[in-house]
């Protein structure tokens, strides 16, 4: 089963990273307002980046390492200026 991280561009410029099995179904949970609190209010939410991983525990490790990252390097990584 592949485990994805992923980073969103929501609406007032600030990136949210996160996991999902399916990152389109879990886009259209935020976008509901039904995810994670810091998107509610923030959206429309915008998908700039995903990487697959070959299992939660990984997802989970590398999720860690992103949201660690300085807001440049995330933004570097995503492709955005």
């Amino acid at each position: 089963m592949t485990w994805w991280v992923y980073l969103l561009r929501c609406s007032d410029g600030t990136l949210y990273c996160g996991i999902a099995l399916d990152v389109v179904a879990r886009l259209k949970v935020h976008e509901e307002g039904k995810g994670a609190k810091y998107t509610r209010g923030r959206g429309p939410l915008e998908l700039v980046y995903r990487e697959a991983c070959t299992s939660k525990p990984a997802a989970l490790q590398r999720e860690r390492a992103i949201k660690r990252l300085p807001r440049a390097r995330k933004a570097a990584l995503a492709g955005l200026r």
